[in-house]
């Protein structure tokens, strides 16, 4: 699997604490292996997010992301629920 970083995803992760970037590169690699994984939460999005999906790295931050192709995934956005807004 490929995964593709936005720039807002990039500038997001950047500000990120760093055990929550670590937190975050973990799951990552769970998400690599099994995007369905349980340990990930991975659940589709409603409303104007309807497009894309989301995974908890911890109870507070969250990772949307979307499947464009086969094997090529899009992280958009990483933070707490304000992502949703």
């Amino acid at each position: 699997m490929q995964i593709y970083y936005s720039s807002k995803f990039e500038r997001e992760y950047k500000k990120l604490p760093r055990h929550i970037k670590d937190l975050a590169e973990e799951k990552e690699k769970i998400f690599r292996n099994n995007p369905f994984d349980s340990r990930l939460d991975t659940h589709k999005l409603n409303g104007r997010l309807k497009e894309f999906w989301a995974f908890s790295t911890d109870q507070k931050y969250r990772i949307i992301f979307e499947f464009t192709e086969k094997d090529i995934v899009w992280f958009h956005s990483i933070g707490d629920h304000s992502i949703y807004d």
